[in-house]
C-alpha cells in the first residue's frame, strides 16, 4: 500500500509537470522546492529536449519545437552561441537565424517553457567551442579565466543577450525558467572566483528572481560548485543513475536532482564510423528518472547540422567534428521521427495524464536530384584577398577567422632530399613550382615532410586550410596557419644543414560564399592571378595544381524539397547553395553527403559552388533520398594492431601489478617507485565477470608531485584489439570524455594489451583508472600488469 500511495503521488507531480504553460503570458515563478522543483509554487518535473537554433533554417524552428512537444517534453534547452552573434568584435547580430528571441517566443507560443544557456563557452562540438576568433588576436589572452580582456567581452556580450531575452523570463511573463552559469567548468579547470563573476553577471542582467544553475560531471561538480546556485549533473544512457546523483544527495539531501545533459548518442568525427547508442539504453535510463522524480534535459532530442564552418573539433590531439550533427538523436539531421522517437514517445506517454500531441508533418518532402557536373572553374590561389610580406602570421595575426592561408617562400639550393618541419593548423598542403610535394596533416599528428632535391629561386608554397578550433579542455585557444617555426633540415657532406627562411608572403584566402562568387565571376583565361606576379607563372587551366578550386554548376528543380547533395567523388572543402554554406566535406567520411533544406532551395535554376582544396576525382554532383553519414574511405584502417608496434615486455618489469576493486568510479594505483618513459603499457589479464570484454573509460597519470600529467600529445601506439563499429578505439581512454571507452571485440580473450604514447619521456608516479560509468562497470579489469618503458 505504501508503494502504490508513493505511485500515485508521484504519478500526481508529474501530470502537474505536463500541463501547459499559462498563455496569458502573466508572470510566474519557478524555485527549489524540497527534492523538487517548483514552477508557480507546484511541484515540477522537467522534461527538456536540447535543439539549437543555429543547426536548424529559421523556417523549420517551429516544427522541430512541435516534434519535441510530440515527445512528451514539457521545455526546450538552448546554448547562446556567442561567436554567431558576434562574429567582429562589437558588431552584433540577432536577427534571421540568430533572432534567439523569436526562438523562445515560438517555444511559449507551442506550451514549452525554455531553459538558456549563454556560456560564455558553451562546448556543444562548435567552432571554438562558441567563443569568438577574434579574442585569439590577443595573443597573451587567457580564455574562460579572469583575463580582464576577456571578462570586459563577455559581460558585454551578455548584456547584448540579456537586451534580447530580459523581457523573456518568467518573472516577466515570459517562457525562460532557468538559466546556467558556463559549462562543465570542472573539466577545463577550477576557480571559483571565475564562476561566481559569471554568475554575478547574469544576476544583474537577470535580477536575483531567476534561477540560475550550473552542470559538471558527478565526479568533479565539487571543484566549482558554488553554494547559491542549483546542482545538475552531466552523463550519458546507461549510466549508472544512482550513482551518478549519489555524491549530490549526501551534500544536498532536499535539492532537486535534475541530469541537464543525458546524452541521446554521441558526435562524430572524420575518419572514424557513425556514432550510434542503443535506443533502450536512451529511453530505460529516462524512465528510471522520471519513476524517481529525476528532471533531466536529453542532449540532443534532435541535432541538425553544423552549417558552413561551424563545427569545431576535439582534444586530445586534433579531431574535427564532422558536419553533420544528427547525434544518432530521436529526431533525426532533418527534422523525421527516427525508431528512438517512437520508443521514447511510448514511454514518455506513461508520464502523461493526456494523450501526447499528434507528431507535426514535415514541412517539407525529401526530395532526388539526377547527377550533374559543375562545369565552371576557377583555380584555388586565384581568391587571395590580401598578403603581406615578412615573418610567418596565423589567421588571427592576418585578421581572418575561417579559410586558408598560403605561405610562399624562396628556396635555396639544397642538392639532396630534406625534411620540412612546421606546426600547421590544420591541414596542410606543400607545393614546390607549383608541383604538389606532399600533406602535413594535423588530425595524424604529422609534423614533418620529405621535400625533394631543390635549386636556389624554387618557390615553395605551403597551403593550410583551417577546420574547426578546438572546443573542448585546455587546448581551445586554438591558433590556425603555421603557429611556430618553419625549418628544412639535410644532410650534406655528412654534417646536418638547417635552414629557416625569413622571409615569406602570407596570402588569404576567406571561406565564404562571396569570395567563391567573386572568383568565379571574374574570367580567368590565362591571366596572372594578382598577387603572384612575382612567385608563379600564369595559372590558366584545371591541370594547375591539381584541379583544386572553385567549381560552379546549376541544378533544375520543379519542386522543392530536402535533399542531400553526395560528394563521395570529391575530395575536401566547402560548399555553398544559392549562398547558404552547406559545410564541410572531406572523402574520408564517415560523412559522405550533406543535407540540404528544401526551404533554402527554390524552383527552376538552383546555383551551387563547390571549393576543393584537394581536387575532385570527378566534378559531380546529386541529390539523393537519404543521408550517407558511415561509409569511410580511408588509406588505411583505424585499428592499431600493426604487430611492429607491439612491445615486447616478457622481459621487463612491471611498475605495478594487482587487481582493481569492482564498481564504479576512479581508482588509483601508486607505483612503488618513479617510473621514467615515453610509453604507457596496461595488460589486462582478467575482468571482474568472466568471459567480459574489456573496457576502459579513462586513463591519467600522475608525475612525481601527484599531478595529472597533460594528455594533449597522447596517441595510441598498439592495442591488440578494439571494437571499431562501436568507435571503441584505443584513443577513448584519453578522450576527456566519462561515457566513452575503449572496448576489445566480441570473442577476443584475455590477456589483453594497450600501449599509449605519451609524445616524450615522462616521470610518472602513479595510474588512474575509470571502468565504464554504466550500472556494474561492464568489461572492468581485475587482474592488470603496467609498464612505462
Amino acid at each position: 500500500m505504501k508503494n502504490l500511495f508513493r505511485y500515485f503521488a508521484l504519478a500526481a507531480l508529474l501530470f502537474v509537470a505536463s500541463s501547459p504553460m499559462q498563455a496569458d503570458n502573466t508572470s510566474g515563478t519557478f524555485t527549489m522546492g524540497d527534492k523538487t522543483f517548483l514552477l508557480n509554487g507546484q511541484p515540477f518535473i522537467v522534461k527538456a529536449a536540447e535543439i539549437h537554433y543555429p543547426r536548424i533554417p529559421r523556417p523549420y524552428w517551429e516544427h522541430r519545437i512541435q516534434m519535441c512537444k510530440s515527445l512528451g517534453m514539457n521545455a526546450v534547452c538552448i546554448y547562446i552561441f556567442w561567436n554567431i552573434h558576434e562574429q567582429q568584435e562589437g558588431v552584433f547580430d540577432f536577427t534571421d537565424n540568430n533572432d534567439i528571441a523569436e526562438f523562445c517566443r515560438l517555444a511559449q507560443k507551442n506550451g514549452m517553457y525554455v531553459i538558456v544557456r549563454p556560456g560564455p563557452y558553451v562546448c556543444a562540438e562548435w567552432e571554438m567551442g562558441g567563443l569568438p576568433w577574434w579574442l585569439l588576436k590577443k595573443k597573451d589572452i587567457k580564455l574562460r579565466e579572469r583575463d580582464p580582456y576577456f571578462m570586459e567581452r563577455v559581460k558585454i556580450f551578455e548584456e547584448k543577450v540579456g537586451e534580447q531575452l530580459r523581457p523573456l523570463t518568467i518573472q516577466n511573463g515570459g517562457p525562460i525558467i532557468m538559466m546556467q552559469v558556463e559549462n562543465e567548468y570542472g573539466s577545463y579547470g577550477e576557480d571559483k572566483p571565475y564562476v561566481s563573476e559569471i554568475r554575478d553577471c547574469l544576476r544583474s542582467i537577470y535580477g536575483k528572481e531567476l534561477t540560475l544553475f550550473q552542470c559538471d560531471w558527478s565526479s568533479n561538480f565539487e571543484k566549482n560548485g558554488l553554494d547559491n546556485l542549483t546542482w545538475t549533473m552531466n552523463f550519458g544512457t546507461g549510466a549508472n543513475i544512482d550513482d551518478q546523483f549519489r555524491r549530490l544527495g549526501e551534500l544536498r539531501p532536499n535539492a532537486p536532482k535534475m541530469c541537464s545533459e543525458f546524452w541521446s548518442g554521441w558526435f562524430d568525427k572524420w575518419g572514424a564510423r557513425h556514432e550510434t547508442r542503443p535506443a533502450k539504453d536512451m529511453v530505460d535510463g529516462m524512465d528510471e528518472m522520471l519513476s524517481k522524480g529525476i528532471s533531466f534535459s536529453l542532449y540532443m532530442t534532435h541535432g541538425g547540422t553544423s552549417f558552413g564552418h561551424w563545427a569545431g573539433a576535439n582534444s586530445p590531439g586534433f579531431a574535427p567534428d564532422v558536419t553533420s550533427y544528427d547525434y544518432d538523436a530521436p529526431i533525426n539531421e532533418y527534422g523525421l521521427a527516427t525508431p528512438k522517437f517512437w520508443e521514447l514517445r511510448k514511454m514518455m506517454q506513461k508520464y502523461s495524464d493526456k494523450k501526447l500531441p499528434a507528431v507535426p508533418k514535415a514541412p517539407m518532402p525529401i526530395i532526388t536530384i539526377p547527377k550533374f557536373e559543375l562545369k565552371e572553374f576557377a583555380p584555388m590561389f586565384a581568391a587571395s584577398e590580401k598578403h603581406e610580406t615578412g615573418d610567418i602570421k596565423t589567421f588571427e595575426e592576418m585578421d581572418m577567422g575561417w579559410g586558408m592561408m598560403a605561405y610562399c617562400t624562396i628556396l635555396p639550393d639544397i642538392p639532396t632530399q630534406s625534411v620540412l618541419t612546421a606546426e600547421c593548423h590544420d591541414y596542410a598542403q606543400v607545393f614546390i613550382e607549383g608541383k604538389y610535394i606532399g600533406k602535413i596533416d594535423r588530425v595524424k599528428n604529422e609534423k614533418s615532410l620529405t621535400l625533394p632535391p631543390v635549386k636556389k629561386g624554387m618557390v615553395m608554397m605551403i597551403f593550410i586550410e583551417g577546420m574547426g578550433r578546438i572546443n573542448f579542455g585546455r587546448a581551445i585557444k586554438d591558433f590556425k596557419g603555421i603557429v611556430g617555426d618553419v625549418t628544412i633540415t639535410a644532410d650534406i657532406d655528412n654534417c646536418e644543414v638547417v635552414w629557416k627562411p625569413k622571409t615569406w608572403y602570407n596570402y588569404t584566402y576567406p571561406d565564404d560564399y562571396e569570395t567563391a562568387k567573386e572568383v568565379l565571376d571574374e574570367v580567368i583565361t590565362g591571366d596572372v592571378i594578382k598577387g603572384y606576379q612575382d612567385l608563379f607563372a600564369t595559372i590558366s587551366d584545371k591541370e594547375y595544381m591539381g584541379g583544386r578550386g572553385y567549381y560552379r554548376g546549376y541544378f533544375e528543380l520543379k519542386k522543392v524539397g530536402d535533399t542531400f547533395l553526395n560528394f563521395e567523388t570529391w575530395g575536401k572543402g566547402q560548399v555553398y547553395v544559392n549562398g547558404h554554406a552547406m559545410g564541410r566535406f572531406w572523402s574520408i567520411g564517415p560523412q559522405q553527403t550533406l543535407y540540404v533544406p528544401g526551404c533554402w532551395l527554390k524552383k527552376g535554376k538552383n546555383e551551387i559552388i563547390v571549393h576543393d582544396i584537394v581536387g575532385p576525382k570527378e566534378a559531380v554532383v546529386w541529390g539523393q533520398a537519404e543521408p550517407e553519414l558511415n561509409k569511410l574511405q580511408l588509406e588505411k584502417s583505424n585499428k592499431h594492431n600493426n604487430i611492429g608496434d607491439k612491445p615486447d615486455l616478457n622481459s621487463a618489469t612491471p611498475v605495478a601489478t594487482g587487481a582493481f576493486k569492482a564498481g564504479n568510479g576512479w581508482q588509483t594505483i601508486q607505483f612503488n617507485k618513479t617510473a621514467k618513459g615515453r610509453y604507457l603499457a596496461i595488460e589486462c589479464l582478467s575482468t571482474q565477470k568472466d568471459g567480459d570484454r574489456v573496457a576502459i573509460a579513462e586513463l591519467y597519470l600522475q608525475d612525481t608531485d601527484g599531478k595529472r600529467i597533460s594528455r594533449e600529445p597522447w596517441k595510441t601506439k598498439y592495442a591488440n584489439s578494439e571494437e571499431e563499429n562501436g568507435n571503441h578505439m584505443g584513443d577513448k581512454v584519453f578522450d576527456l570524455q566519462e561515457s566513452t571507452y575503449w572496448q576489445t571485440e566480441k570473442g577476443a580473450s584475455t590477456p589483453h594489451l594497450l600501449v599509449i604514447d605519451l609524445g616524450s619521456e615522462q616521470d610518472v608516479k602513479a595510474l588512474e583508472y575509470l571502468p565504464r560509468a554504466e550500472q556494474g562497470a561492464p568489461g572492468s579489469i581485475k587482474n592488470f600488469k603496467v609498464y612505462v618503458y
